[in-house]
């Protein structure tokens, strides 16, 4: 049995493709503007009471009054309480600022937790990116 040090990123192999994504206590956040008005903010890896404060500064950076910011978390793997209180507090802040609010959820580890808690209900929740942009276009 071989231990790798934790602090040895892999460069080839299976090892090198899981050095793309986020290590456990880590969270990917990649923003972009899909239009005048739009933010989209991709979270990858892991939504837990570490990683939680992280996702909250970004999104409420990203809700502007009169825009409309698109939660992409297509690609997170644990939705913890934490990151469901934060969901709440964006959704808060964007009627508070007059935004639009939409969320991504496609992976069980999103969904599930979102329909436990009802919360799936509140919140405007799409299959996908395009469908939430296509939604924000019919408002």
């Amino acid at each position: 049995m071989t231990v790798q040090d934790p602090d040895v990123v892999a460069t080839s192999g299976a090892e090198s493709a899981a050095a793309d994504s986020p290590r456990a206590g880590q969270l990917g956040l990649d923003v972009r503007t899909a239009t005048e008005g739009v933010t989209v903010v991709s979270v990858s890896g892991e939504v837990d009471m570490l990683t939680a404060p992280q996702l909250r500064a970004s999104a409420l950076q990203h809700l502007d009054a009169g825009s409309t910011l698109v939660l992409d978390l297509s690609g997170v793997s644990f939705l913890g309480s934490a990151g469901l209180a934060v969901l709440v507090e964006a959704s808060q802040q964007a009627t508070r600022r007059g935004a639009g609010f939409r969320v991504v959820a496609v992976e069980r580890a999103v969904t599930r937790p979102l329909a436990a808690t009802g919360l799936g209900e509140v919140f405007s929740v799409f299959e996908s990116v395009q469908r939430a942009l296509e939604a924000d276009e019919s408002r």
